[in-house]
């Protein structure tokens, strides 16, 4: 299916609710809803597959559409998206021990910018990066196998970080055909991570303005498919 009627090419969606159980099952029914409400298709003109490594993929009326999926105990998310493959990780904010997990686990740069915030702010700039990371992992289809964790995300050009449902990707340092953004969600409680790979809208990542967009959707918890 070519054109997909209702989906923009310079925009990726990502659809999120909050959970509090089930979350697989409802992860694959926001898939198919969300696809089908973007295709202008009903639902079951839209099904779900899976790749040998566990990758998503849509068939019938979604076919050609790039979809990741992501979920925890208290939040699902999918991301859906044309042209460059997507991915998708979303994490609940915490308190984490977040300056020695950087040191052990993160590229120094990034480390040592988590170490040079206030301490308040270091559990939420540990999952800021620790979401893209995971995100740029499904993207580029291998998770975070073969150095995906030491991979630099770019940092954010402020902090902390506005409440914001629309985030333009910045490439990543070094790889122009990647690009990651991470939007505060949900009052800040949660982190959403996305990432592209590939055909980015032409502008070497998206960084630049006219690039692809990151538009964020909250949709009711109950919301069944």
């Amino acid at each position: 299916m070519d054109g997909h009627p209702g989906m923009d090419p310079d925009t990726v969606t990502v659809l999120w609710c909050t959970t509090d159980g089930d979350e697989r099952r409802r992860a694959r029914a926001l898939l198919l809803r969300g696809a089908a409400g973007m295709l202008g298709v009903p639902e079951s003109e839209v099904w779900v597959g899976h790749e040998p490594g566990g990758r998503p993929f849509l068939g019938g009326a979604g076919e050609g559409v790039r979809v990741s999926v992501a979920h925890t105990r208290t939040a699902v998310a999918i991301a859906l998206a044309r042209g460059a493959a997507v991915g998708v990780d979303v994490e609940a904010v915490r308190p984490l021990r977040a300056e020695p997990m950087a040191r052990a686990w993160l590229h120094p740069v990034e480390a040592a910018w988590i170490g040079g915030l206030p301490e308040a702010e270091r559990s939420v700039a540990f999952l800021w990066l620790w979401t893209q990371k995971e995100a740029v992992g499904k993207a580029l289809g291998r998770g975070l196998r073969g150095g995906g964790m030491s991979r630099r995300m770019p940092l954010p050009r402020d902090w902390p970080p506005a409440l914001d449902a629309r985030s333009v990707p910045s490439p990543l340092p070094g790889a122009d055909a990647l690009a990651s953004a991470a939007v505060l969600v949900d009052g800040g409680r949660h982190v959403l991570g996305v990432a592209l790979c590939g055909d980015t809208g032409g502008t070497g990542g998206g960084s630049g303005e006219g690039g692809v967009h990151v538009q964020v959707r909250r949709i009711a918890s109950g919301a069944r498919s």
